[in-house]
């Protein structure tokens, strides 16, 4: 793969001007943005409330946020028939580990650094949950038992301990028009996965004229 050496002495013209202009504390912070209400800033709890629960048992899909001990992140999407996630008790919560890349890449990050961040989904609905916490990995075979879908144990699961849950306000979604159908592109227009994978790696391009997303993954989900 070739380097435009002048585009990126350009972009390092850029990064250059951006970073006179860096924010760089938290009072730089609040003169730009403001102050949150009390209300705002105390809107967390350190437990979940029966309809917290009921929200989270109603989302199919979420995602975790984790860092590696040296705080490199990684943010991991999740999904799962909605009521998936366990709920053990006001302060901790249960996710399955199903069958995947073997990256395993927020799991390393658990293991050297237990903080993690999930953001959870419900189609269709702006509002978001959010819950920051500290994260450990079983193997238990009870409860890795109650979690089986097409009757496939997971082979992991990791237990989330709460520290903060609150909601998070719909602007995102209402911005991007997210659920709004007229808003979504043609799937055939986006670069798929095999593509992109090949583009990074600078190796030709994928056969794709049998169908864009034919990928084998999709029939092997448990």
């Amino acid at each position: 793969m070739t380097i435009d050496v002048t585009a990126s002495n350009r972009a390092g013209d850029l990064i250059e001007r951006l970073a006179q202009h860096k924010v760089a504390t938290l009072d730089e912070l609040h003169a730009i943005n403001g102050t949150p209400t009390q209300a705002i800033r105390e809107k967390h709890t350190s437990y979940l409330t029966p309809l917290l629960e009921e929200f989270i048992r109603a989302s199919p899909f979420f995602l975790i946020a984790t860092a590696d001990g040296e705080g490199n992140c990684d943010v991991s999407p999740k999904g799962d028939p909605a009521g998936t996630v366990r709920i053990l008790d006001r302060r901790t919560l249960a996710i399955p580990d199903r069958p995947g890349n073997r990256r395993m890449d927020g799991h390393r990050n658990v293991l050297a650094n237990p903080y993690v961040g999930l953001i959870f989904i419900i189609p269709n609905v702006d509002e978001t949950v959010r819950v920051n916490g500290r994260a450990f990995i079983t193997s238990d075979p009870d409860l890795l038992d109650t979690m089986k879908v097409q009757n496939r144990a997971p082979k992991l699961a990791t237990i989330v301990q709460i520290d903060e849950v609150y909601m998070h306000c719909a602007r995102a979604f209402l911005r991007s028009g997210l659920w709004q159908p007229a808003s979504w592109p043609d799937p055939d227009t986006i670069p798929t996965l095999s593509a992109i994978m090949c583009e990074q790696k600078d190796l030709p391009p994928p056969d794709e004229s049998r169908g864009k997303r034919q990928e084998e993954y999709r029939t092997r989900l448990y």
